[in-house]
């Protein structure tokens, strides 16, 4: 039994931005992550800002988990800079890393010039059956990252359903 090509699953954007958590700027990653993941055929359930805290990172990816969506995209506060924890937080929700795809986001991404994606320390792995994914905070990053990840993605959701399995 194969998932329609329409509806791939349900997915949840973690946006990871001090200001954006904080009302002080707007949030325009969110919203393209969003329109990213419907063409490819995922429902969205939201967009959640939080600060660059690892506990604050770690709940939203706990509730994610807890709430069964398939993938969770997290963006922002994958660097090298002192408040840049998101890959910390989101090893402590991971039960199995799937370092293979983290890989091929840095180097298409630095590939496509997209520095932020070449130096991001961003994970990727799987908690309970969700696909939890980090990608760097910028437009560019973004949009390579989910070139590079979506036909990734069905494959990865399809074995943690056990729709693979004869």
């Amino acid at each position: 039994m194969e998932r329609s090509a329409q509806r791939l699953g349900r997915a949840l954007v973690v946006v990871v931005d001090d200001r954006i958590a904080q009302g002080e700027q707007e949030d325009n990653i969110g919203p393209l992550v969003t329109e990213l993941l419907e063409e490819a055929g995922f429902i969205v359930d939201g967009t959640v800002a939080v600060a660059g805290e690892t506990v604050d990172i770690r709940n939203a990816l706990n509730t994610a988990v807890i709430g069964g969506v398939d993938v969770v995209i997290t963006v922002g506060g994958t660097g090298v800079s002192p408040r840049d924890v998101t890959p910390d937080a989101t090893a402590g929700v991971l039960d199995r890393p799937v370092p293979g795809i983290a890989e091929a986001l840095r180097a298409s991404g630095l590939a496509a010039g997209a520095v932020d994606a070449g130096v991001s320390r961003g994970l990727v792995g799987v908690s309970g059956s969700t696909l939890v994914v980090n990608l760097a905070g910028s437009r560019s990053s973004v949009r390579d990252g989910m070139a590079t990840l979506t036909p990734l993605v069905a494959h990865v959701i399809e074995q943690l359903s056990g729709l693979d399995t004869p």
